[in-house]
């Protein structure tokens, strides 16, 4: 009798282990809404900025997201949420960020320039809508701040764009500068309109080129609407 009351033991306390293995080497699931770029952890030269740039976010969001006050400051390891947590109700006003430099009012649109003088060579669309411009020019041709704000990005962290610039105006309104050669700001510098920022470099096809956005809220948008004509 003892033999075929411990074979069905055995099997059962084998049947365990496998589930309980089973459910340790489990996958973590994503974040709530399924998405598999709900969250984001922090490397080496990443900012706030350039996380919520790369996703078409607001920072002010992922920063209230992630109870990050307003310093912006996030840490090498740090593990962001990159999405609003299920069954928030979007706050209707945004507060002010507290700053030390004159910056627009918050809605407010800047008053925009050319970044340079080259012709615009065509416009690359945006997954999240709106439109980034490819301008022409000459190798390493000056690119100037489009409207006057503080340097929040410096760095070639964001593959597609190359070494970028990216200037903030207000609690709104970003601006872009990618393919550039050399830059010629810092992050936390305060930029005039029309400041050169950076030396112009090469885009696609190995031809002298900037590529340039605006963002409102996070979004891109077609810079033509905004910049004078010419």
């Amino acid at each position: 009798m003892t033999p075929m009351i411990r074979q069905p033991m055995a099997t059962l306390l084998v049947w365990l282990a496998l589930c309980l293995g089973a459910c340790t080497s489990a996958p973590v699931r994503p974040l709530s809404g399924g998405s598999e770029e709900a969250a984001y952890v922090v490397q080496a030269g990443d900012t706030l900025y350039s996380i919520s740039f790369r996703r078409g976010l607001d920072y002010r969001e992922v920063a209230r997201w992630n109870g990050i006050g307003t310093d912006y400051r996030i840490y090498i390891g740090q593990k962001l949420v990159l999405q609003s947590p299920a069954g928030e109700v979007p706050p209707v006003t945004s507060r002010a960020e507290p700053t030390a430099i004159a910056e627009s009012p918050p809605s407010a649109t800047p008053h925009w320039t050319w970044p340079t003088e080259g012709p615009v060579l065509g416009s690359v669309s945006q997954p999240l809508g709106g439109v980034g411009l490819r301008l022409g020019g000459q190798a390493n041709a000056e690119i100037r701040a489009a409207a006057a704000g503080r340097v929040v990005y410096t760095g070639s962290g964001l593959r597609a764009y190359g070494l970028l610039v990216i200037v903030k105006h207000d609690e709104t309104w970003l601006s872009a500068y990618g393919y550039n050669r050399e830059i010629l700001v810092h992050e936390g510098d305060t930029v005039r309109e029309g400041q050169p920022i950076a030396r112009m470099g090469e885009g696609p096809g190995v031809a002298p080129m900037l590529y340039f956005e605006i963002r409102s809220q996070g979004k891109p948008v077609d810079p033509l609407k905004y910049l004078p004509r010419r």
